[in-house]
């Protein structure tokens, strides 16, 4: 449980936070597309990136060369958040329409990991993109893993939102000749798309088959 404090709290529409380990660890790990906000010289910025997750525990990685890690690695504050969208929540009036969605919003400060745990590192952010890929294809060369830089990111604080159900209408509207009630959202995985150089009688592998035509994000 990660206790609530000022920077954590959820205070719009309070009962639906939650700060159980097991609810927001369960968001996370539905997804592998977080937004990274932080400020540096004055300037927010908020980056789109994969990750990974191991105990409490976040993983990012990219080039050694980018802007984003190098600020990270001053120790400066960052902010991850997840959102799963699951539904268009369509109201009798306009000011009702919502969303019913999963999302987490964890705090930290990430420091650069290397050796053993670094490779661990990048397992995990491959294996929450795509589970058993990374067997199936060539690990990074040691000139690879040099131009890679990985930020661990200990989860201080975190908190977890989400919205379920029907539409909540003004009493008075329910008087009105209006359809309302929600539109699932679902992002599939589809048809997967063979690269024209591969070689010949290759066929696509368990970790792309398992997938086809599922959804993302469970």
């Amino acid at each position: 449980m990660f206790p609530k404090s000022k920077r954590n709290k959820v205070t719009r529409l309070p009962k639906r936070g939650a700060y159980d380990k097991a609810t927001i660890y369960k968001i996370l790990d539905a997804g592998f597309l977080a937004h990274v906000g932080f400020v540096t010289d004055g300037q927010p910025f908020v980056i789109p990136t994969a990750y990974g997750r191991e105990g409490d525990t976040l993983y990012i990685h990219g080039s050694a060369a980018s802007r984003m890690l190098k600020d990270l690695t001053k120790g400066i504050p960052v902010c991850v958040t997840v959102t799963h969208l699951d539904g268009l929540v369509l109201a009798r009036s306009s000011y009702n329409h919502s969303m019913n969605y999963r999302s987490v919003v964890a705090f930290g400060n990430a420091h650069l990991v290397e050796g053993e745990e670094k490779e661990r590192a990048l397992y995990l952010i491959s294996e929450n993109i795509l589970k058993g890929r990374w067997e199936e294809a060539r690990e990074p060369n040691e000139k690879e893993l040099k131009a890679t830089s990985v930020l661990a990111i200990p989860i201080d604080q975190a908190s977890a939102k989400i919205r379920t159900g029907a539409p909540g209408d003004f009493k008075e509207d329910y008087e009105l000749p209006i359809w309302a009630g929600v539109l699932p959202v679902q992002t599939l995985y589809g048809n997967v798309i063979a690269d024209e150089q591969n070689l010949d009688g290759l066929e696509v592998p368990p970790s792309a088959k398992h997938v086809e035509n599922k959804p993302l994000n469970p």
